[in-house]
């Protein structure tokens, strides 16, 4: 067994991790409603993209899918992403009971940096030129968070438009604007 994928078997088994899993009502953003038809969502979204199911990739994403928006239960609203009360603070701390992995840790907590980099964008004209440099210090493996972002951010009831963005103004950073584009293009087949 993949060593990720018995991460991802002992963590689904947590109970904290289930208790979460129907909370959720449909809302802007998020009409399948609870976490765990999101969970279903991005899990069809995963396979669009082909991988190989024994390879780290693939186990590493679906830690990310089930984990990200796994605690938004227990947290307090509308409080900054980098707060010990958002809820990717807390499935960043969740996923550290189980996983050494920094990268993927940081990947937890800043999944929805893109988006609100973008909405900076959208709002000022421009987003914060640290709180993206800081982005794109936290994380190391680019092409498995812009697969995640992708993969998250491509679902019913959420434009594409930040998506597009994200290639443009975060990916284009890295070098990876091609490969960035050709996930959403997977994931639209």
């Amino acid at each position: 067994m993949n060593h990720f994928q018995s991460q991802f078997e002992r963590l689904t088994s947590d109970e904290r991790y289930k208790r979460n899993l129907n909370w959720g009502e449909p809302r802007p953003g998020h009409p399948e409603g609870t976490v765990k038809a999101h969970i279903a969502e991005l899990e069809e979204n995963l396979q669009k993209l082909g991988l190989d199911d024994s390879s780290d990739d693939y186990w590493k994403l679906r830690i990310l899918i089930h984990v990200h928006d796994s605690f938004k239960a227990e947290s307090s609203p509308k409080v900054a992403i980098p707060d010990s009360r958002s809820h990717s603070s807390l499935a960043a701390a969740f996923l550290a009971e189980y996983c050494q992995d920094q990268d993927l840790l940081n990947m937890v907590q800043y999944h929805d940096e893109p988006y609100a980099l973008w909405r900076q964008a959208r709002e000022k004209g421009k987003p914060n030129h640290d709180r993206l440099q800081h982005l794109i210090q936290k994380i190391n493996d680019w092409r498995l968070f812009l697969m995640f972002s992708t993969i998250d951010g491509f679902t019913v009831g959420k434009s594409i438009e930040p998506l597009e963005w994200a290639a443009s103004n975060i990916a284009c950073c890295v070098g990876l604007e091609s490969f960035a584009r050709e996930m959403i293009r997977r994931i639209a087949e």
